[in-house]
């Protein structure tokens, strides 16, 4: 199954303590801090110069309420796909990012009962290409190791960190090729 190839917006969720901490959160349902809720909102006034006409979310409380804050800002209501969820960590969940998570992307190496990075690369694949098909352009709200999956799809490095709540223009070229472009913060207040 290949990427639609439709241009979109993603945005990772804010910070949480999990990811000042340094530590893998895979499902468990970590909610944003502090730091976390002052960049999803500075996210979401940033996308207001953004004609979007569709969000979907994962359903994890740091995605979803990093998507409502944008939702408020352009008026819009926030759709939920389980697919957009962040990647199953097993074991792994709780405990600090290591090395073992480059040899998870080149599917060397999963963590006992955690999703492959195949299995996250084909559910990624669907969720984006059902929020592609919605009317655009669309916001696709999920989390890092979702987007490190629809790089790898799209051609691109796979393990390149995303900052939390950076809104990112994602297009194709025509080509078979995306190209990605950050959106300039507005001000702090």
């Amino acid at each position: 199954m290949s990427l639609n190839p439709i241009p979109f917006w993603y945005l990772r969720h804010g910070e949480t303590d999990w990811n000042a901490e340094g530590l893998s959160q895979g499902n468990v349902d970590i909610p944003l801090n502090h730091v976390g809720v002052m960049q999803a909102k500075r996210a979401a006034r940033t996308l207001r110069a953004v004609p979007i006409k569709t969000i979907v979310s994962s359903p994890l409380s740091r995605a979803k309420d990093t998507a409502n804050m944008a939702a408020e800002q352009l008026g819009l209501p926030v759709l939920v796909d389980e697919e957009l969820r962040e990647v199953s960590f097993g074991v792994q969940e709780g405990l600090p990012m290591g090395d073992w998570y480059d040899d998870w992307i080149a599917d060397k190496y999963t963590p006992e009962g955690a999703e492959t990075f195949a299995e996250l690369r084909a559910r990624a694949v669907r969720a984006i290409n059902r929020a592609t098909a919605l009317p655009g352009p669309v916001l696709v709200v999920a989390h890092g190791a979702l987007w490190r999956a629809f790089r790898y799809e799209a051609g691109l490095p796979a393990n390149v960190r995303t900052p939390n709540a950076l809104p990112l223009m994602v297009k194709p070229d025509g080509a078979g090729s995306w190209t990605i472009e950050t959106l300039e913060l507005v001000p702090e207040f």
